[in-house]
């Protein structure tokens, strides 16, 4: 990532909870952000955009909708990225995979796993070859680590969207850029639930430290708001 005080971000999904942290943390670190919602009613992102001196600026992009993440990337055609980060999640009610219906099943994963790589196949062309493409991802993608079961649809979009940014990333090897998964730890968020370990501001700024830790280092890792490998 550049160094310098004019680095640019796409936050994909920055309306509220992680991503609005996010487009937030960086904005205090000086970047220029360019933060997206979904729907065309108010929102805290619209909040920060107000108060930033024009370095936080909205768009409008529906992930799941192949022509606005087209549409998006048109709008934004004379901006160079040093970051983009995919912030996309969703989950259903907590229950054995073979009482969920196809309907649910498909909704978490096109939302979860097929539009961050969506968004990264359409948008990624746009970061210059010193920035960073990153996800979110979730400890809950690690085959690994599953050792109590539980969301299993959750696990497997996100296991899913972790295997996709491998073969992402096989298909690119020859890219200078750093590749992110990142897991920013269980967040008292919507998703999250009350009884999460960490807030949003003891996770985010973490994020972003690992961010700034990771810039510069080729190929794809999958780590957590510490800067810690995660197993696949």
């Amino acid at each position: 990532m550049q160094e310098s005080n004019h680095k640019t971000a796409l936050v994909i999904g920055a309306s509220r909870t992680l991503g609005l942290a996010l487009a937030t943390e960086l904005a205090q670190r000086g970047w220029d952000v360019i933060g997206t919602v979904r729907g065309d009613r108010r929102t805290g992102l619209h909040d920060l955009a107000d108060s930033s001196d024009d370095r936080v600026t909205v768009e409008h992009v529906d992930t799941t909708k192949p022509e606005q993440i087209s549409a998006l990337r048109d709008r934004l055609s004379e901006r160079d990225l040093d970051l983009l980060f995919v912030n996309a999640g969703i989950a259903h009610a907590n229950i054995p995979v073979s009482e969920v219906t196809t309907e649910s099943f498909t909704e978490v994963l096109v939302t979860n796993a097929l539009s961050p790589m969506r968004v990264i196949e359409t948008l990624g062309p746009m970061v210059v070859e010193t920035g960073m493409i990153a996800v979110m991802s979730s400890r809950q993608g690690s085959l690994t680590m599953n050792t109590n079961g539980g969301n299993e649809v959750y696990r497997a979009s996100k296991s899913a969207l972790n295997q996709l940014m491998r073969s992402y990333a096989a298909r690119n090897a020859d890219d200078p850029r750093t590749l992110l998964l990142i897991n920013p730890g269980w967040v008292r968020t919507g998703l999250g639930g009350p009884g999460a370990l960490l807030e949003i501001d003891e996770s985010i700024p973490g994020v972003v430290n690992t961010l700034e830790a990771r810039a510069g280092q080729k190929g794809l890792h999958f780590v957590d708001y510490e800067n810690q490998v995660l197993p696949w």
